[in-house]
């Protein structure tokens, strides 16, 4: 990603860029979900999103299912896009709490177009029809993570990218500024650089290895730090959702691709054994296996500078959160965005790095935050895993945003944080936090109008729904997957 955004933007007679990765060194690989501001980054290098979806597997995205997350037998969606349409001078789900709190409604996911398309398999991109939910159709996508660094390989070398298939052996530090100088190669080549950007991974062998940056773990709000993962065959035409159910330590997503379904289980190792944690994902998955169970190891939390001197860790060299609601690859996305709109002179102004990694680890601690909702807001004392989670300490910031909803219904979205006050909604309604009362400005709308315009709202829903495509049949027309032979 790294390396294709840098492709796209530089003029390649200013800048001269080299991409250092190995052949035998293996990628985690396990971020096959994303959210939608993906697109955005596809846009920005001019993919064709038909061809993208062909060459990596895809299939679209229009949200998460949680299951058993507040209590066992619960499932509700966080759907991307909004929920209902324009309805006076609120946001839709202030309206919405109103017609729930009077015991006229028993469902939100009733005035969501995605989840009702989610539910049915149907699929679409936004239509151009005007005051239509069709038109606001929001989604992402899921994809083979190797086939998506692939065809992200060939877009950058074909715009001047030089990748050079090698290992690093060592990273030669400027004893008079600190700053990373050069870095030998197994084969005995030498590479000089200006700046120096660390993809590698947890190892972090530039920002960590050789600058000693320092790592801030949050392992004390966020237990897993484990997953075992597991591919398996079709058993049914894939549906366009991420589901994370939860387990009695903690839980298994299942990513439906065009020709094999990812599955996982993130876990912690103190409530449970690797060798327990392998049968609990085989035995809660369907279809049969196409590879073995594979462990990963992982750690939650930050890099204390994700930039310093001359090197910019993104990735899993920056920080981890785990994948609960797919924030990996954004935060890949965003930490580039940010790159370019900071990006430095040789002089490395101080100012700049201290302002790049502010925001790094604004962007960081607000989706830890939003993580963290979903282990705290529960109900399951079920096991010693999940009694820790309901009764840990929380972040300030969110204990104030949960005690505001739950007295008031009100939501704040905070500097334009990634999760907007839809998703905050659909994830503490959804884990059973009942707000007490709701927005009095939900009143200015009369009752006989509202009556009729709540109802109307959640037909057009349901007819926008049933006007849509299946995904199977919106990808065969547009963009089936053909394997390579």
């Amino acid at each position: 990603m790294s390396a294709a955004a840098f492709a796209n933007v530089f003029d390649p007679s200013q800048y001269s860029i080299k991409l250092i990765e190995s052949s035998a060194i293996s990628s985690v690989g396990v971020g096959e979900a994303t959210i939608p501001p993906i697109r955005q980054f596809n846009r920005m290098l001019g993919i064709d999103e038909d061809e993208f979806i062909r060459n990596t597997n895809g299939t679209f995205k229009l949200g998460i299912e949680f299951v058993n997350w507040g209590k066992i037998g619960d499932a509700y969606m966080h759907p991307f896009g909004a929920y209902g349409t324009k309805f006076g001078s609120l946001t839709f789900y202030n309206y919405w709490l109103k017609y729930y709190l009077q015991g006229k409604s028993q469902s939100i996911s009733d005035y969501s177009l995605s989840v009702q398309a989610a539910k049915s398999k149907k699929f679409m991109r936004p239509a151009k029809l005007p005051n239509s939910p069709l038109a606001e159709i929001t989604y992402a996508f899921h994809f083979d993570a190797g086939l998506y660094a692939q065809f992200l390989r060939n877009f950058a070398e074909s715009r001047g990218v030089q990748r050079i298939d090698d290992i690093v052996d060592q990273v030669n530090i400027d004893p008079i500024n600190g700053q990373i100088r050069s870095l030998d190669m197994k084969s005995g080549e030498h590479h000089k650089g200006d700046l120096f950007i660390d993809c590698t991974g947890f190892k972090a062998l530039l920002i960590q290895g050789a600058l000693k940056t320092g790592f801030e773990d949050w392992s004390n709000y966020l237990l897993c730090d484990s997953a075992v993962t597991v591919a398996t065959k079709n058993t049914e035409t894939p549906a366009p959702y991420t589901r994370a159910t939860a387990h009695p330590v903690g839980w298994q997503w299942r990513i439906p691709l065009q020709s094999r379904v990812g599955n996982g289980y993130v876990y912690s190792q103190s409530f449970i054994s690797d060798d327990d944690a392998k049968q609990v994902l085989l035995d809660n998955i369907q279809g049969e296996t196409i590879n073995d169970p594979r462990v990963i190891r992982f750690k939650t939390g930050i890099r204390k500078k994700v930039w310093h001197k001359n090197c910019i860790s993104i990735g899993l060299s920056s920080g981890f959160l785990e994948p609960l609601e797919s924030t990996s690859i954004h935060l890949i996305q965003t930490a580039l965005a940010k790159l370019l709109a900071f990006f430095p002179t040789q002089s490395f102004d101080e100012e700049l790095i201290d302002q790049y990694n502010a925001l790094m680890r604004e962007e960081f601690e607000n989706v830890r935050d939003f993580v963290i909702l979903h282990y705290k807001l529960t109900e399951r004392e079920d096991s010693d895993f999940w009694r820790y989670c309901k009764n840990m300490d929380i972040p300030v910031k969110l204990q104030h945003k949960m005690a505001m909803f739950k007295s008031t219904g009100r939501l704040h979205r905070e500097n334009n944080e990634l999760f907007d006050v839809i998703s905050q909604f659909a994830v503490m309604f959804g884990q059973g936090l009942i707000p007490e009362s709701y927005h009095p400005l939900a009143d200015d709308v009369n009752d006989l109008e509202f009556d009729k315009g709540m109802n109307a709202i959640k037909e057009v829903i349901t007819r926008s729904a049933e006007a849509m495509p299946t995904q199977e049949e919106f990808i065969k027309k547009h963009c089936e997957f053909k394997p390579s032979p």
